[in-house]
């Protein structure tokens, strides 16, 4: 069982969303985290169980990144707005430099998260 981060900047939650509802039965083996809002929707759309941890502007991104540091979590989907402005810019860009930095694998879409999923 893997734990999973699942993050999707706010024009990316309805396609992570609908990402989850495809991989449903898969999703449902793991332990999955979300920050606050993304979190809160999985689970709406899907019944997955999401432990939830801040908004991600209120910290969830950062609770994600304390998490990969820490060693307990082995996979982060992040679905990435890359035509968006985002006020905490800086947290994003620590969340994905601390996944490469400790090796864990990041999928930033749908396709990467497709093969990222398959493999664990």
């Amino acid at each position: 069982m893997a734990r999973i981060g699942l993050v999707a900047h706010d024009d990316k939650k309805d396609d992570l969303c609908r990402w989850a509802e495809a991989h449903k039965d898969k999703l449902v083996q793991h332990e999955l985290w979300g920050t606050g809002t993304t979190g809160s929707r999985i689970t709406a759309a899907t019944g997955l169980a999401v432990s939830l941890l801040k908004s991600g502007p209120l910290g969830g991104d950062q609770q994600l990144g304390a998490m990969i540091c820490e060693g307990r979590l082995d996979v982060l989907i992040f679905f990435i707005d890359p035509l968006s402005a985002q006020p905490h810019d800086v947290d994003v860009k620590a969340l994905t430099r601390l996944a490469t930095l400790y090796d864990v694998p990041l999928a930033n879409n749908k396709s990467t998260a497709d093969a990222v999923l398959a493999a664990v």
